[in-house]
């Protein structure tokens, strides 16, 4: 029995009030995501907006707490690496230090300001055709794009893909009855 079968067998077991929490369980796993939680909620028998909410609230917390983690990381590590500058340049001050990274940044921070004007929603509203929103979410906000900006098109994605999911198994199960 595979991970999606275990989460439809455990909908169908539980009391009606807990099942959201079982989508919104299997909405915070990879791969299965919110799109896959919300098919699992329908066929298990919840109502379509219910599993599509719980399914989508699962998938956002965990990709939020991802994001915090992510962005929280790429800022030890870059503090750290400032640091190790500073005492390799020996005598230099660390303002001066800051001045040279920040010549040779110029063309990263050219590249990161396009990446972001014209990448995030890109990458976050097809990024489901090929990796999960966790992975995408957390390559974002490793790479320094902004917490507030990744969630914000996460959050577009996981409802727009969703949302689809939802209304093409409801009309399935719809045009079958």
């Amino acid at each position: 029995m595979n991970l999606v079968e275990t989460f439809q067998n455990l909908v169908a077991q539980v009391p009606d009030l807990v099942q959201p929490l079982i989508v919104a369980l299997a909405g915070a796993i990879p791969f299965i995501e919110g799109e896959g939680a919300a098919a699992i909620g329908i066929i298990g028998g919840i109502h379509p907006v219910i599993a599509a909410l719980a399914a989508m609230a699962g998938n956002f917390l965990c990709v939020a707490i991802l994001v915090i983690a992510g962005a929280g990381a790429r800022k030890a590590i870059v503090t750290r690496s400032r640091n190790r500058e500073a005492v390799a340049a020996g005598g230099g001050s660390l303002a001066e230090v800051d001045a040279e990274a920040d010549r040779g940044s110029a063309r990263r921070a050219k590249f990161q300001r396009a990446f972001e004007r014209y990448g995030v929603p890109g990458v976050s509203l097809l990024g489901p055709l090929l990796l999960p929103t966790h992975f995408t979410a957390t390559m974002l906000a490793a790479s320094g794009v902004g917490k507030g900006r990744v969630l914000i098109w996460q959050a577009a994605a996981i409802i727009l893909w969703t949302t689809a999911v939802t209304l093409i198994i409801s009309g399935a199960i719809y045009a079958i009855r």
